[in-house]
């Protein structure tokens, strides 16, 4: 090699560790194409209650055992109807089950457990928006009816007033991210051009949502009278959870 060839290639290395950025050139990100999860929320306090109440009543007698349980649902549901008449009732799983002698312990082999009795039940579940004066309804029944089961929640009104709200913020998320990543691999937000965006987050890419938070709580008491219980209905976030496709100039 000559020495002007020498001294140019030295030169050239010289450059090269004086300055890493000729060194070292940065992949090209032209025409890449990034997935890009989002997500948004909201919070709302709870606006509805669901309580489900019950009745159990045993008796040697199935047709008496049945109409005792007819006649207190009967009474519990007119008690819960004069203290909220804006509440909507549905009863359900109405049951008759026999009594067996000694039904801890299993029957001898090859004999058939004597029938001593019955247990009739049936179940109403209550909803309603009026929580101000749900500790008032729920005392009221449980003069005649245990409170199996309390969930508060957000009507459907209102989870669908959200929905306007929960795509803002998950869309807004998305271009927040978008942005992040154009800065992370070195170019302008403005060089990335959305594709595509699935609100339903249905690909195999999307992240598995769980389902919305519940504030709940249990009670199996029964008493005359009673005095009224203490609610706190607590909150709910809605989530909703987008995929963006990416692609860069």
């Amino acid at each position: 090699m000559s020495r002007i060839g020498t001294l140019l290639l030295l030169g050239a290395l010289t450059g090269a560790v004086a300055n890493p950025a000729l060194a070292q050139t940065a992949p090209a990100t032209a025409g890449t194409l990034v997935i890009v999860p989002a997500a948004g929320e909201v919070t709302l306090p709870n606006d509805q209650a669901r309580a489900t109440f019950m009745i159990e009543e045993q008796n040697k007698d199935k047709a008496a055992a049945a109409s005792l349980v007819n006649q207190k649902m009967k009474k519990g549901t007119e008690l819960i109807r004069q203290a909220d008449p804006k509440a909507t009732l549905k009863t359900h799983g109405y049951y008759t089950y026999p009594v067996y002698a000694g039904e801890q312990q299993r029957p001898p082999a090859g004999k058939t457990p004597q029938v001593v009795g019955w247990r009739v039940g049936q179940y109403l579940e209550v909803t309603t928006t009026s929580l101000d004066g749900l500790p008032k309804t729920v005392a009221s029944a449980q003069s005649v009816l245990a409170l199996n089961g309390l969930q508060f929640g957000l009507a459907d009104a209102t989870r669908k007033k959200l929905d306007q709200q929960r795509i803002d913020a998950a869309y807004r998320n998305l271009i927040e991210r978008v942005a992040a990543i154009a800065r992370a691999m070195g170019r302008e937000a403005g060089d990335a051009v959305i594709d595509t965006v699935d609100f339903e987050a249905s690909g195999a890419y999307a992240p598995t949502d769980a389902a919305p938070k519940m504030l709940r709580a249990a009670m199996a008491s029964e008493a005359a009278p009673v005095e009224e219980p203490s609610f706190e209905a607590g909150e709910t976030t809605l989530s909703m959870r987008l995929v963006g496709k990416v692609k860069f100039k």
